[in-house]
């Protein structure tokens, strides 16, 4: 290989790397802005080869290239910043569950999975259910052919929320569990679901439960992540404000490094277990370099960590993804200091996108009402 062509490429991906991260600094919503925090972990590994390659060829550097290699380090902080809480390196937020003697053991399973609406094999995740036996079960893009396939399960699942559609944005609620008045809520946009129920557990507590599947900002779906930081952001708010003991999970259509969901961890003072532990990159089943994170669980202080694990394919886009919760209020204490704090300009930036996303949640299913109509 010509030893120049390579100098070059290296500069040239040095510079895209650096052009990318900032790029994706830049305060919009627009999805060809926001669509670059997905990627970090892709980035940072492009990154380091970018970093180590300049240093191969560091005696050929003039300025310009140094002032590359700063930037390019720089950016690459930046990048390592958000992906290292996500490994072993960082400090655990959630503990490792305690053994306790049997019968006062509280185990709480949830398994999170976006079957895809056209996928027909269903029943690998039937099997799969009856295999792990969660006893929470939240799919997403669920539709009534799911649902009619789902039907196998519900003997070990007497408490149910259906909510079946065809626009990619079904869900349904299986649970071992009683739900007290669970709600389906149409938070931003009047064809997107989300539900919230109170939940009792094991030894009687009621938390509550809410499942979301937001839409994603994407050339294909919404033009900004607006609705869906809103949506996030008002249900974050709205367990902190009533103090809630709570679990959100779904498919977020977002990052876990993200601003908005690190924002929403401050606001709702919810702990994910994965910081310090690993990646549960869930999307895409397909392409191992271009996955991430989208399927997220978060919860309060008062539950530990018995395991956290991606499952096989169903033959999704999406893995599966189960998480073993143990109850135990008795480290809520302990715990509470882990959860990130909201400052005052979070608070502040909440309530505006709040705003904003109902202002473009309004113009989103004005435009979903417009083309039902054409396509009657």
């Amino acid at each position: 290989m010509d030893l120049s062509l390579l100098y070059y490429g290296l500069q040239w991906l040095a510079g895209f790397i650096a052009f990318v991260t900032i790029w994706g600094w830049i305060p919009l919503d627009n999805w060809w802005v926001r669509g670059v925090e997905f990627p970090r972990i892709q980035i940072m590994v492009l990154g380091i080869i970018a970093w180590l390659g300049m240093i191969v060829f560091s005696s050929e550097w003039e300025l310009g290239q140094w002032v590359l290699f700063v930037i390019l380090s720089i950016t690459l902080a930046f990048q390592l910043r958000m992906v290292l809480p996500y490994t072993k390196l960082w400090k655990k937020e959630v503990q490792k569950a305690k053994d306790k003697p049997e019968g006062k053991v509280h185990h709480l399973k949830i398994m999170v999975s976006n079957v895809l609406t056209p996928n027909d094999e269903t029943q690998k995740l039937v099997d799969l259910v009856g295999q792990k036996q969660p006893d929470i079960l939240i799919t997403l893009e669920s539709d009534k052919k799911w649902e009619k396939a789902l039907h196998q399960i519900e003997s070990d699942y007497p408490y149910t929320v259906k909510v079946p559609l065809d626009n990619l944005y079904g869900m349904h609620l299986y649970s071992k569990l009683e739900l007290i008045d669970p709600e389906v809520k149409y938070l931003m946009i009047d064809d997107i679901p989300s539900v919230h129920t109170q939940l009792r557990l094991q030894g009687g507590r009621v938390i509550w439960l809410y499942c979301l599947h937001p839409m994603p900002p994407s050339p294909t779906e919404a033009d900004k992540s607006t609705t869906r930081d809103a949506e996030l952001l008002m249900v974050g708010k709205h367990i902190k404000e009533n103090n809630q003991t709570a679990i959100l999970a779904g498919d977020l259509n977002d990052v876990a490094w993200s601003k908005t969901t690190r924002r929403f961890q401050r606001i709702s003072g919810l702990l994910d277990p994965r910081i310090g532990r690993h990646f549960i990159n869930t999307f895409h089943v397909k392409y191992p370099f271009l996955r991430w994170a989208l399927d997220h669980i978060f919860h309060s202080a008062c539950f530990t960590v018995v395991d956290i694990k991606r499952m096989p394919s169903i033959g999704s886009d999406h893995f599966p993804v189960m998480t073993t919760l143990q109850y135990e209020p008795e480290e809520t204490s302990n715990q509470e200091g882990n959860a990130p704090t909201a400052e005052a300009e979070d608070v502040e930036e909440a309530d505006h996108k709040i705003e904003e996303g109902k202002k473009e949640g309004k113009k989103v299913s004005d435009e979903h009402r417009e083309e039902q109509r054409n396509f009657a």
